[in-house]
């Protein structure tokens, strides 16, 4: 049996870029959207490819497993999701998100000496700054 549209999950996820140390060390922060609550639903650090796209895939809840998901043109995408559950384009509200971040955070912000030394303080920059996002809305 299948889920009625209008009851069906959809997110929308998408990648930004920074660095760790210094520009010769890329890292992507992978996020996933629900469209309807506008909540940041999933987060994972890494390189972009398939093990990023795995890594997002498996920081989502149960509930969004079976999501219809509208990504960019990334090929790494549909090595985790399959068939017609994936949409390419759609992803405008995680891509507006993705220039607030940047526009906030510091250390994500473009051409700039303020990227993080350490992983493990920009995991828990991006984090907090996900978690008071998702508090503040309604």
């Amino acid at each position: 049996m299948s889920i009625p549209a209008p009851l069906r999950r959809v997110l929308e996820c998408d990648e930004l870029c920074t660095f760790v140390r210094n520009r010769q060390r890329p890292l992507w922060i992978w996020l996933a959207m629900d469209r309807h609550t506008r909540r940041i639903v999933g987060c994972f650090l890494g390189p972009r490819d398939t093990l990023g796209a795995s890594g997002l895939w498996h920081s989502l809840d149960t509930p969004y497993l079976d999501a219809v998901c509208h990504t960019d043109r990334l090929a790494a995408y549909k090595s985790v999701v399959f068939g017609n559950r994936h949409r390419i384009g759609g992803t405008q509200h995680i891509e507006r998100f993705n220039a607030t971040l940047r526009a906030r955070l510091a250390h994500l912000v473009r051409r700039s000496l303020s990227f993080c030394r350490r992983q493990s303080h920009l995991e828990t920059v991006v984090w907090l700054f996900i978690h008071r996002y998702n508090a503040s809305l309604p």
